[in-house]
């Protein structure tokens, strides 16, 4: 199998004729809901986006967190009919919406394409199943290190020090499944020890990386 890490997002949107559309998203504004039709695959060109689910009483769970060259929605290949998340921008987005027609037969014209699209969905679904582990077995400050750091794209950006634009600790709370409160108390402790700062936007140091690797 090719290696994952060759997989192009503009390249695959390039082989699509037809059933594109590019849209800019506002935060909280929904890309889909939990319930829609499963109808299509979505590239996001530049923002972060949350995946949640919502119990019957309401309850909401952070179930994955997005960025520029994911795609999301991918159920809809594998003849899901419901979307069983729902997709909300945390930043001004720019996502690229494909029907789902239009990216099986882009798919199904280049196998060698087709096995690079695979192994990016895998390494996502390596990643989802290292967000339940988090959730199930790290402290509120661990979870809130990682999110942060998935936030400023860490891995993908080598410069040392990484920029969020402006989230809220509401926001934050309810992704890391904790209170606000403990949001605020873990936020300080960071920026005492140097490892994140505010200045407009939330600058993120990689240092932060210790947090998570801290046993």
């Amino acid at each position: 199998m090719k290696q994952a890490g060759l997989f192009n997002g503009r390249t695959f949107l390039s082989k699509v004729n037809g059933g594109k559309v590019t849209a800019n998203y506002t935060p909280r504004k929904p890309v889909f809901r939990q319930g829609d039709l499963c109808d299509s695959l979505y590239y996001i060109e530049k923002g972060k986006v949350k995946l949640a689910v919502v119990s019957k009483r309401g309850k909401e769970a952070v179930v994955g967190l997005l960025g520029a060259g994911d795609f999301l929605g991918e159920e809809c290949l594998a003849g899901q009919a419901k979307r069983l998340t729902t997709a909300t921008p945390l930043t001004e987005c720019v996502i690229v919406r494909l029907e789902k027609t239009a990216a099986i037969k882009a798919l199904r014209e280049d196998p060698e394409f087709s096995e690079l699209f695979l192994a990016h969905l895998l390494q996502r679904n390596i990643r989802t199943q290292e967000d339940l582990v988090d959730q199930l077995f790290n402290s509120s400050e661990k979870r809130l290190a990682r999110i942060l750091l998935l936030l400023a794209s860490y891995g993908k950006d080598r410069q040392p020090d990484l920029v969020i634009a402006k989230i809220s600790q509401e926001t934050l709370a309810e992704m890391v499944g904790t209170t606000r409160s403990r949001v605020n108390y873990f936020m300080n402790k960071f920026r005492r020890m140097g490892f994140i700062k505010y200045n407009g936007d939330l600058e993120v140091n990689s240092s932060l990386l210790s947090v998570v690797l801290y046993d």
